[in-house]
């Protein structure tokens, strides 16, 4: 895959991933919002509710409610009355002077019960009105009847009710004219006359009604016109409230206050600032149904309704979170992978052409043996037939050890090898190293250099393994160091542990390359110059067989000074 295609993938999937970041950012978000409106919707519900209770004492709320429910009502009351017509005229009455014996047996007006009077004055009915029962009772209709007293105490008036018109009718009928038995002086006078209109009493009820509701509508104003703190109780006030808003499911603290007629702010309960309960509290009139009512207000505050929206939405807002953190995973492992991918494959095409090169020479040295060994002059002589021979059976076996290197890489990763573990001397694998790449540092003009502090060199582990872990080390010193190498060997001990450092003053390696040398396949980079023989494959071995001997290795360069390779081993596994 091309860095160009690379970029573009890149580039699509940061788009899709913070486009996906920024519809769950944008969700979050909304939610947090309705939320919020539907907290201070459910606290105005609760405000309004608590104002209702506490408007609920005032006369006015009943005849205010019937007003608005009754079009009859409605009507009477807008409605314009017109006059009375009446004609006033003399009538001549002949009436039979009364005996003493019916005055003696004229029957008196019934007297109302003690239980009806209590109701009327429970309902604030002044007492006088009983004076006159008929007029009381012709005014008392049975829809006004209906709105102020309960079923029980509807049954109390009717009976009071037909009380007084049994009365009515015995006093009609006894003062009856009948014959007269023996002659009675009789009375003749005349008796003004008055003839109303049918709609006359319709008239006079409207009127009254008119009156009842002017004189009622004056009361409300005067009411509105009181000091609120005398109009409500505060802590009744809270206490609604509170009971409200845990109807609707809040339990949080709130701080309340209330507006004055003075302007200023009466905390009901604990309020820490005024200045936030007013700016971000929520609002709401007292008694808003006076006619000239003042403008007193209520103001509710929480300090935690962050946290209620919060916990009402943790659930969709915690969900989000974590496909936002598997999004940025997904994404980020992606782009890890792709790299990575990207350098194994730069990492296969230089190992391709290293093994391309390091095959190539061998076996183009072969061919050209061959051919002369094919030439019939230089085949007849024997010097030169064993000397060509020699070259095929070097390449042959430098051919072997390249595939063996590549086999031994493949059984190291599936962790395909057994570990011999014998006691060894350590010193004497290190001077027989030693004297093996001495020939070949000196023929190009270097020094290796051997100093042994080890007190007890024997150690357990596997004698092959560990000669070409110092083999590695020593031919990566000399192939890194061009010009003179100057190879140093140090080698010291303790009671657990053998420290064996290998420096050379050599090419050196940055930051960079001193991360990735222990990788499978990886090369230092030595530009288009392929003067340094190998398959990356050498401080990988060496890495995973201390790693199997319980060991470990440490590297220190700086580019351009050299490098120091350190290892630890283990004198017992």
């Amino acid at each position: 895959m091309s860095k160009s295609n690379i970029i573009l993938i890149v580039v699509l999937m940061s788009l899709a991933s913070f486009g996906l970041m920024g519809f769950q950012f944008y969700w979050v978000k909304n939610a947090i919002r309705i939320n919020r409106e539907r907290f201070d919707q459910n606290v105005h519900e609760a405000l309004t509710f608590t104002i209702e209770q506490v408007e609920k004492g005032e006369n006015s709320d009943l005849f205010y409610s019937t007003l608005i429910q009754d079009s009859a009502i409605q009507k009477s009351l807008f409605e314009k009355i017109d006059p009375l017509e009446f004609q006033i005229r003399p009538r001549r009455v002949t009436n039979a002077r009364p005996s003493l014996v019916d005055t003696f047996f004229q029957e008196p007006a019934p007297q109302v019960s003690p239980t009806f009077r209590r109701i009327l004055e429970s309902r604030g009915v002044d007492s006088k009105v009983l004076e006159d029962l008929e007029t009381f009772f012709t005014y008392m209709t049975p829809e006004v009847a209906s709105e102020l007293f309960t079923p029980d105490e509807m049954e109390v008036l009717l009976e009071e009710k037909v009380r007084q018109l049994q009365y009515l009718s015995r006093v009609e009928n006894s003062t009856k004219p009948q014959r007269p038995t023996i002659a009675q002086p009789s009375l003749q006078y005349g008796l003004p006359e008055m003839n109303l209109t049918p709609d006359a009493l319709e008239k006079i009820a409207k009127a009254n009604m008119k009156i009842d509701f002017f004189n009622k509508l004056w009361d409300e104003t005067a009411a509105g016109q009181q000091a609120i703190l005398d109009r409500l109780d505060t802590a009744q006030v809270r206490t609604l409230l509170k009971r409200y808003l845990i109807e609707q499911n809040i339990l949080e603290d709130f701080e309340l206050g209330l507006l004055k007629d003075d302007g200023l702010i009466m905390p009901i309960g604990n309020v820490k600032e005024q200045f936030t309960l007013v700016q971000q509290g929520i609002q709401a009139k007292l008694f808003p149904n006076d006619i000239l009512g003042k403008s007193n207000y209520l103001y509710v505050y929480f300090p935690e309704k962050n946290s209620h929206v919060i916990r009402e939405v943790w659930l969709p807002i915690s969900s989000s979170l974590l496909f936002i953190f598997v999004i940025i995973f997904c994404f980020v492992y992606a782009i890890k992978v792709i790299i990575r991918q990207k350098a194994l494959s730069d990492t296969k095409n230089d190992f391709i052409n290293n093994m391309t090169h390091e095959f190539k020479t061998p076996l183009a040295t072969v061919s050209l043996a061959v051919e002369a060994l094919q030439d019939p002059e230089l085949s007849s002589q024997d010097k030169f037939r064993s000397r060509y021979l020699g070259i095929i059976k070097d390449e042959n076996k430098r051919l072997v050890s390249q595939v063996e290197n590549v086999l031994q890489a493949a059984a190291l990763d599936k962790k395909d090898f057994n570990l011999k573990i014998e006691l060894i001397n350590l010193t004497e694998i290190l001077e027989s190293t030693v004297d093996h790449f001495s020939l070949q540092v000196e023929k190009n003009g270097g020094q290796i250099t051997f100093n042994n502090s080890m007190t007890s060199p024997i150690i357990e582990g596997d004698l092959f393994h560990i000669s070409h872990i110092l083999n590695n080390l020593l031919d990566n010193a000399n192939k890194y160091s061009p010009e003179n190498p100057f190879i140093i060997i140090e080698a010291r001990d303790d009671a657990d542990q053998v420290y064996i450092t290998i420096k050379d003053e050599g090419i050196g390696m940055n930051k960079d390359a001193q991360r990735k040398i222990f990788d499978k396949f990886y090369r230092v980079p030595t530009g288009n110059v392929h003067d340094v023989k190998g398959f990356g494959l050498g401080l990988s071995y060496v890495k995973t067989m201390l790693e199997a001997h319980k060991g470990g290795i440490q590297v220190s360069s700086e580019l351009g000074k050299g490098s120091s390779f350190t290892i630890n081993l283990p004198k017992k596994q």
